[in-house]
């Protein structure tokens, strides 16, 4: 295993992340988030990326949490400081302009919950447990998780896990919205090794627009939205990526992107 705190393997421009400190059920420190700035710079800088997954070392945990043995004895200067910083940096990974995905196996808590709300769409293992118990240690979640949460599953089922700090399974998880689909852990790689194949196949601006489509016409009243999604649709008849596209389907081929 490697001592870099993120491991980074690229497969035709659909890149996976590996969150690696699997002794301490890789959670989140000040260098695993200098770590994914860092590597943010980089796949910021990338015209030819087309995904990001993200998932955690070993069996155990996704990411377990943010390390409290680092939180503890901060001041509260100190701690704004470190919330800052998480959040500016899954801020960024939010805002990458191509697919997100986070691929949750055992447990997601805390940060770990609030890095996988950051991600477009959540699958998980079986063996999944998601949570933000922060109340049950005097504070409450600071990565972002009272804003996303209630984004992703509603205001009420959102209060009820940032209050109690309950944890749920991967089946709640998927009834209340927080992960997309479920499947045995044995299955997690295969699903990973697909969806690259998919991500990676499709056309790359097609990809793009459609995320761009959605972030920003969420923000927007509904004319609007829609305006933007005909500006989007329009522009992708502008290169070649269509012309590609169209012409494998009617020549019952594979498009070449």
């Amino acid at each position: 295993m490697s001592e870099q705190p993120i491991e980074v393997q690229d497969d035709g421009g659909v890149v996976r992340l590996t969150i690696s400190r699997p002794k301490a059920l890789n959670a989140l420190n000040s260098e695993v988030l200098a770590a994914l700035a860092a590597t943010l710079d980089d796949l910021e800088a990338r015209d030819d990326l087309r995904a990001v997954l993200i998932t955690g070392a070993g069996e155990k945990a996704f990411v377990a949490g943010a390390d409290i043995t680092e939180m503890r004895g901060k001041s509260a200067g100190e701690a704004r400081d470190f919330a800052g910083q998480a959040q500016a940096t899954l801020k960024r990974l939010e805002a990458l302009p191509v697919p997100v995905v986070a691929l949750v196996n055992g447990f997601c808590l805390g940060g770990g919950c609030e890095l996988a709300l950051a991600c477009d769409w959540a699958v998980a293992s079986d063996n999944a447990v998601f949570g933000q118990p922060e109340v049950l240690l005097g504070v409450i979640p600071g990565f972002g998780g009272t804003q996303r949460l209630p984004r992703r599953v509603g205001p009420a089922v959102a209060l009820d896990l940032v209050t109690t700090g309950r944890k749920i399974d991967a089946n709640e998880a998927l009834r209340i919205g927080l992960v997309n689909r479920v499947m045995p852990q044995a299955e997690l790689e295969d699903y990973a090794a697909e969806l690259t194949k998919q991500l990676g196949g499709n056309g790359p601006q097609a990809v793009r627009s459609a995320k761009q489509a959605v972030h920003d016409g969420l923000d927007q009243d509904l004319d609007s939205a829609l305006a933007l999604e005909v500006s989007l649709f329009a522009l992708c008849f502008a290169g070649d990526e269509q012309r590609e596209g169209m012409s494998a389907f009617v020549e019952k081929r594979k498009p070449n992107f």
